[in-house]
């Protein structure tokens, strides 16, 4: 019999909404009933494509002894974390407090006023058992210990959120390229032991710090990473986009799951790798990383979905494995080239078969003809097994950093198709994830949108629009930046201390309101917001955006400074804001073609760029006041260049600017 989650829109929580267990979804319906059955919380976070997730559900949640276990003694809630990032971030950082790590699914035992009392992650049938009697008795039993633990709990989770201002300069960013050469994997590439993630934010950071100050070892540390990533499993070899994370050092065996925010900021690393090196093969991994997501992730109403399950059919990768014999049955003798290229031997390399791999293919870097309309057929071939979950509904933040990857795509690659998918997205979001009064929302499906924008979706969202204002030029994408980061100034931002808090003020307030800096998967929120503040005051030239761009910039620096690695994306803003800057002002009747092929050619950070056209004169103005003074020529273009508060004479040639 279905539980209350059957009303519910997000796949993870649908996936459970025929559980025994009695689900509620996470409200204040559900906690006034706990509170007035005398009942402590038992909550479980986790999202749809989570293979862990899935394992606990089997073993438990649809085991009829567990079920009588939590319905008798406690009020189950089950929250998806991606539609609720903040209610994720809250116990996520008391598992964290408690144990040391953190992961999903998130196992946490509250009080009814929403107080953590026991926190953990995936819990085997038995131990959860057993974890759910000693709770059930120490409620009956020793209650006065449970609630102090959840005060005390509480209390260090809002002790974390006091302000550490701090100095923005150099010799941070310099410390965090540091501790990345401490940590690197000079075999495989990457950081650490395994498991390994992406991080590509991590990576974007490291190109950036090199091309800022000529750091060859930081450039050698994302370039092997990115290449050793490329050849092993991590990369969907057959049919393109990457997996969550690598289960082994060398990248070849994934956790086999797609998410949406990981081939949208993986796609940016390897096309400013691209920028900088003009290899080829980054180049390959953008357009089938980015085709991918368009072919597989993509809502026929033009914004993205979340992501692909690791599991068909009950099993992990059994997708996407093969053997040498059923290869030969669907390919003939051209299987010999595949299986050659690719790995693919009987022994296997993934419980008895093969994931397809470049690991020890010596010409990986360069793609014969003949293997282009063969893979094509093998994907073909693939398309035919079990189809794999789709988690289909649409997240503004995730889409926000997926606009960003295909507008830098569209004018790196020339490409004119990622940049209709970016500007199909943003009108998406316009449309279907905008509220009457302006504001955001975080997650539609099934035509319905829900949950007020978090600090992310605002955030992720403004970088995007910014980002296709630079591939697009066009005024339309900067005053949708603005209003959107005009709104998350004013309901997020700390205007006494600095940091942006992860839901706004008029949002559901919980337990805590911790400012979150530290990256994860994503770049966090407060660091994204920093970017944005931080061009936003370069192209605008207005106070407003430069104080609170300071004043960000020494919260985070303060933040960051016990461990300069794990805020990556602070740095990479600190690289805008702590090093030399260019502005760039073209007025002409049109915008020049040059100009955009010349932006798409290398990369240029700190460089920002306005075009005055007579059509858009007006909007300019409003947007950045100083371009009022600029004149538009009766014929042509002409560049006004500005470094450091010192502007060159005007070009009437974009080779004469010495940008």
């Amino acid at each position: 019999m279905p539980n209350r989650l059957q009303y519910e829109k997000s796949p993870y929580l649908l996936q459970h909404a025929e559980n025994p267990v009695d689900w509620r979804p996470w409200g204040a319906d559900a906690f006034e009933e706990a509170r007035r059955e005398d009942k402590p919380v038992l909550l479980s976070i986790g999202y749809s494509t989570c293979h862990w997730c899935h394992v606990m559900a089997h073993e438990s949640f649809e085991d009829e002894a567990v079920a009588e276990a939590v319905n008798g003694a406690f009020l189950p809630i089950k929250v998806d974390r991606e539609e609720r990032p903040d209610v994720d971030a809250v116990y996520m950082a008391a598992c964290i407090a408690q144990t040391g790590s953190g992961g999903w699914p998130l196992t946490v035992l509250l009080t009814p006023e929403q107080k953590p009392f026991w926190a953990g992650t995936y819990l085997p049938r038995r131990q959860l058992l057993s974890l759910l009697d000693q709770a059930a008795r120490l409620w009956r039993e020793d209650r006065g210990t449970l609630l102090a633990a959840g005060d005390a709990l509480t209390e260090f989770l809002r002790r974390e959120e006091a302000a550490r201002p701090g100095v923005p300069k150099r010799e941070l960013v310099e410390s965090g390229a540091a501790l990345f050469r401490r940590m690197f994997d000079r075999q495989w590439g990457g950081f650490g032991q395994a498991p390994k993630f992406p991080a590509a934010h991590n990576l974007l950071f490291l190109l950036c710090y090199a091309g800022r100050t000529g750091d060859v070892g930081a450039r050698e540390m994302a370039e092997s990473t990115l290449e050793h990533m490329y050849r092993g499993g991590l990369f969907d070899h057959v049919g393109g986009g990457f997996s969550r994370y690598s289960t082994d050092r060398r990248w070849l065996v994934p956790h086999f799951e797609k998410m949406l925010y990981d081939n949208a900021l993986l796609a940016m690393a390897y096309l400013e790798a691209y920028q900088q090196s003009g290899r080829s093969y980054y180049r390959t991994v953008v357009r089938r990383t980015l085709d991918y997501v368009l072919a597989e992730l993509t809502d026929p109403q033009g914004g993205f979905c979340c992501g692909q399950d690791a599991d068909s059919e009950g099993v992990e990768g059994k997708y996407y494995v093969f053997t040498p014999e059923e290869l030969v049955r669907h390919l003939g003798s051209e299987a010999e080239l595949f299986c050659r290229r690719f790995g693919v031997t009987g022994r296997g390399n993934f419980e008895g078969k093969s994931i397809p791999n470049l690991i020890d293919t010596p010409d990986w870097e360069t793609e014969p003809e003949d293997l282009r309309a063969l893979l094509a057929r093998v994907r073909s071939y693939r398309q035919g097994r079990t189809r794999l979950h789709r988690d289909d509904k649409v997240l503004t933040a995730w889409n926000g950093l997926m606009i960003a990857a295909l507008a830098r795509a569209g004018l790196v690659l020339e490409e004119p198709c990622y940049l209709e998918a970016a500007q199909r997205a943003a009108a998406f979001i316009r449309r279907e994830l905008t509220g009457a009064d302006g504001g955001l929302l975080a997650r539609w499906r099934e035509g319905e949108a829900a949950h007020l924008g978090k600090l992310e979706d605002y955030a992720f969202y403004a970088w995007g629009l910014l980002e296709l204002y630079g591939a697009t030029l066009r005024i339309e994408c900067f005053e949708e930046a603005e209003r959107t980061a005009r709104r998350l100034l004013e309901d997020f931002f700390d205007e006494a201390g600095g940091g942006f808090y992860p839901y706004a003020k008029q949002g559901e307030q919980l337990i805590t309101r911790t400012k979150e800096t530290y990256d994860g998967a994503m770049p966090s929120g407060n660091a994204a917001a920093a970017l944005v503040l931080s061009r936003l005051a370069r192209l605008t030239g207005e106070t407003r955006w430069r104080t609170a761009a300071e004043l960000q910039f020494r919260y985070l620096a303060g933040a960051a400074q016990d461990n300069p690695a794990g805020h990556s994306f602070t740095l990479l803003a600190l690289l805008e804001e702590l090093w030399p800057t260019a502005e760039l002002v073209c007025t002409s009747r049109e915008i020049p073609a040059e100009l955009v092929a010349f932006l798409g050619k290398r990369s240029r950070p700190g460089l920002t760029v306005l075009v005055k056209t007579p059509e858009n004169g007006a909007r300019l103005a409003v947007l950045a006041p100083f371009t009022a003074e600029y004149p538009c020529p009766a014929a042509g273009a002409r560049y006004y260049l500005c470094r450091e508060g010192a502007c060159a004479p005007p070009a009437e040639r974009l080779e004469d600017v010495r940008v």
